[in-house]
Parts: C-alpha cells; sequence; structure tokens
C-alpha cells in the first residue's frame, strides 16, 4: 500500500517541523512590530498586524494540535519562538522608530556642545545646575531615534567621557529637527536604502 508524501516521515519530521519553525519566526516578529506600533500610539497599523500574526500563529498550533505524538513540532515551535524573538529586535533597530531625549551633564564648556547640536540641525536647551561638587550645564536635546547615533557623535566629540542619558519619548509639538531624508510614515522604505547602501 502506497503513502501519500503528507503522511511519510519526510513530511512529518522534516517538512512540517520546518513550515512550523518559519512561520513562528514570522508571528513572532510581527509581533514585536505590533508592540512597537503600539507603543508609538499608531492605532492604524497596530490591528492588522495584530491579524496577522494571530492567524500565522493558529496555523502554526493547529498544526501541532493535530500532531500531537511529534515532538519534532515542539521543538520547532520552540526554536522557531526564540529566533523569531531575535529577528523581531534585529527588525525594530534596523527601524530605528520614535523619538528620543538626549540630556548630557556638562561640567563646562555646555554652550559650546549647544552651538555644535544647532550647527548640525538639532535644537538644544542648556540649563544650569548644581552638581555633587561643583556648576554643572544640563544640555537638553530631542532627536529622531534614526538621528542618534549622528548626536551621540557630536557628543562624543565635545568630551568622549561625556555622561548622558537617553529616554524614550512618546510625541513632541513643534521643535528643531533636521530635514527627513524619507517620509517617516513608510519607515520599510528607510530599511531598504539603508540595505542597498550597504551592499
Amino acid at each position: 500500500m502506497e503513502t501519500s508524501f503528507f503522511d511519510s516521515n519526510i513530511f512529518s519530521y522534516g517538512l512540517m517541523p520546518l513550515l512550523i519553525f518559519l512561520a513562528r519566526i514570522c508571528d513572532v516578529s510581527i509581533g514585536t512590530m505590533r508592540i512597537i506600533f503600539v507603543s508609538k500610539g499608531k492605532k492604524y497599523i497596530a490591528p492588522i498586524l495584530g491579524f496577522f500574526e494571530v492567524l500565522i500563529w493558529i496555523t502554526a498550533i493547529s498544526k501541532i494540535m493535530q500532531n500531537l505524538d511529534n515532538y519534532v513540532n515542539y521543538i520547532a515551535y520552540a526554536a522557531g519562538f526564540a529566533t523569531g524573538n531575535y529577528v523581531g529586535m534585529i527588525i525594530e533597530e534596523k527601524l530605528a522608530m520614535g523619538i528620543q531625549m538626549i540630556r548630557v551633564f556638562a561640567h563646562q564648556n555646555g554652550p559650546d556642545l549647544v552651538q555644535s547640536l544647532n550647527s548640525s540641525g538639532f535644537g538644544a536647551t542648556s540649563v544650569e545646575a548644581h552638581g555633587a561638587k561643583e556648576k554643572v550645564h544640563l544640555i537638553y536635546t530631542i532627536v529622531q531615534r534614526n538621528e542618534l547615533n549622528k548626536v551621540l557623535g557630536i557628543i562624543d566629540n565635545f568630551n568622549p567621557k561625556a555622561f548622558y542619558t537617553i529616554e524614550d519619548v512618546k510625541s513632541v509639538n513643534e521643535g528643531i529637527f533636521p530635514l527627513k531624508r524619507s517620509n517617516p510614515g513608510f519607515p520599510f522604505i528607510n530599511v531598504l536604502r539603508q540595505w542597498r547602501k550597504g551592499k
């Protein structure tokens, strides 16, 4: 009696676990993106991602439930989940979405750092404060996350040992920002352009 391909060991212990593994990577990566869009207030994109996330997940879990005696599927499911977290973090880093506030504690020459930031197109505000031992300047600047490395480079040139903190900001009103190189409404275009530059 001939056995169909879908009942063969190759499919059950090879192809099916591979499909579950890939599906889990996709749904966990989409889940990561959904959380990011929720945190950024993108209320129209997050539900769409959530739909596909759950659709892929329920497809993968249904296949496992149909083959409860196949422990290779369990391993593929867990491995896909772990890999999906890693892939999701890489995607999140590449997208570099959002706005961040950098707070620099300058013990001297604070106005010089403000001038350097302003000359590069970044807004900056300086406030005099008292530290533990001496007066300091607190320099605040709000930047797009994809410009963060450029600003940190300016700070490092000012003082390689500068003390600063970085915080996420949900939204801003007005402010001074460098001209955007691409439409922020389509973050995947930024990823594609970065990838092509790296080739």
